[in-house]
């Protein structure tokens, strides 16, 4: 999960690609970049931070160029390294090639192999370089024909931007797993992977990329293609994008978020009502939707149990379980008066470990709530993700060793419920057109046949001699 953006035929292009990465930020924390070119030199900025500690003015200066890219990190492991932020940046034959890319590729492992036994030299330990290597060995015939013949070699799910000497190029892979939008500002084009980043910059949102296709922007100039059939691609959007991930100002997979969200809350009320209840809560913010299409539904009123502190990210694309636990205790504190003796309903968007989960119940706990019943606006999440989200094994993940009765007694409520995948289906505008693996084990791409070199283990990784193999 990352942020990426393409700004072409602007003035000020780099400065636009920061301000979309501002809309994209939480997207990424770790590390941001942007690469820009003024037809003479390419230039590369990239820090580890959040995009207002990545950039300063003089450094945005030094991005000259009419076109950019950029990119906000989150990355699926544990370590962070400078090296590894993107955009990565190559040159060939005088020409530069860039690259930002958001997903993670499923056949990393046989490329890397083939790759290096072909002479290749990687310089980082992302699977995002692979592009590059591959572009610049099928570069003959016109630049659709090379950037074609280069990702018909890749699999799994990416949505990426290239800067190409004084062109852009957007894709998105033949399953769509990951979002990205085409919008106009002034005479030229952005590429962002959410709708909220043309908001910001008062772009208009043109539409969403079809999966599988390829965009080439030259000045104000646009092409659209499409990659070579790759036999029978199911489409398959990733639906945590709409659960967790994406802003809900957003507009993705031809929904708006904010809705989507309400809409599961709706149904989950449907399906798990707690009726003799005080009030509905929201695990502040990703919770705010559900619960408000919960307590609309069953008439109940919806109270603010807690206070977020905005001063800090977001607790899961943390990297490390240590700093996750910090953010936790720092994040949220509950106004003790509105729930002092309440019966409460707490209506969250997942459960992924539980360890955090268990951390809010006690502070409500606490804080006197005297009835704690907990909602889940998707499925239990029982497998892990090969396709960019941390969900690194069924180690894990506490729905694939515990049953719901038993997650209820780990993080102290007095009952849970999780919606239903078919009820979180059926609320979906495209529910035929979704990626719902993590729930069902039900992978639409082949995923590793060594899956243990691809599990967001830091052994398992070490042993395959990649650290940060899946780092996107």
């Amino acid at each position: 999960m990352c942020g990426i953006i393409g700004v072409s035929n602007h003035t000020e292009a780099a400065k636009i690609a920061f301000l979309g990465l501002y809309a994209l930020q939480h997207r990424g924390e770790e590390a941001a970049g942007i690469a820009s070119y003024d037809t003479e030199n390419i230039h590369v900025v990239k820090n580890l931070g959040l995009v207002a500690d990545a950039f300063g003015e003089p450094s945005l200066q030094g991005l000259k160029g009419t076109v950019a890219i950029g990119h906000c990190r989150y990355s699926t492991t544990g370590s962070s390294n400078i090296k590894n932020i993107q955009p990565f940046m190559a040159m060939h034959k005088g020409k530069p090639i860039a690259v930002a890319h958001n997903g993670n590729l499923t056949n990393t492992e046989e490329l890397y192999k083939k790759l290096e036994e072909e002479g290749s030299i990687f310089q980082t330990t992302m699977d995002s370089e692979i592009f590059v290597h591959l572009l610049v060995r099928t570069r003959n015939g016109t630049m659709k024909d090379w950037v074609s013949k280069a990702l018909e070699q890749v699999r799994g799910a990416y949505s990426v931007v290239f800067l190409i000497g004084d062109t852009i190029v957007g894709v998105r892979d033949p399953s769509g797993f990951r979002p990205l939008c085409l919008g106009k500002l002034e005479d030229g084009y952005i590429l962002a992977s959410e709708s909220c980043a043309l908001d910001l910059l008062k772009a208009q949102f043109l539409r969403e990329l079809e999966p599988g296709e390829m965009i080439f922007i030259k000045g104000n100039q646009l092409e659209s293609h499409r990659l070579p059939s790759m036999g029978t691609t199911r489409i398959a959007q990733c639906i945590f994008e709409n659960v967790y991930f994406a802003r809900p100002d957003s507009n993705i997979f031809n929904d708006n978020v904010y809705e989507v969200r309400k809409r599961l809350g709706s149904q989950l009320a449907k399906e798990h009502p707690v009726k003799e209840a005080d009030f509905v809560m929201a695990i502040p913010d990703s919770g705010n939707y559900a619960a408000l299409g919960y307590a609309t539904e069953l008439g109940l009123p919806l109270e603010v149990g807690m206070i977020r502190n905005h001063y800090i990210g977001r607790t899961f694309i943390q990297p490390s379980q240590f700093l996750r636990d910090f953010r936790v205790r720092v994040k949220l504190n509950p106004i003790r008066n509105v729930l002092k003796g309440k019966r409460v309903v707490v209506v969250e968007d997942s459960i992924v470990r539980g360890t955090t989960s268990r951390s809010r119940i006690e502070v409500l706990r606490n804080a006197g709530a005297k009835e704690i019943h907990m909602r889940i606006s998707c499925p239990p999440i029982k497998y892990p993700c090969f396709y960019g989200i941390d969900f690194p094994s069924q180690k894990e993940l506490i729905a694939a060793n515990k049953s719901i009765a038993e997650i209820a007694k780990f993080i102290q409520v007095d009952s849970l419920e999780y919606l239903s995948l078919e009820g979180m289906l059926g609320v979906m505008k495209q529910s035929g057109n979704f990626c719902f693996a993590c729930f069902s084990g039900d992978y639409p791409v082949k995923i590793p046949t060594n899956q243990s070199k691809y599990l967001l283990e830091e052994t398992a990784l070490k042993t395959a001699g990649r650290s940060e193999g899946l780092g996107t």
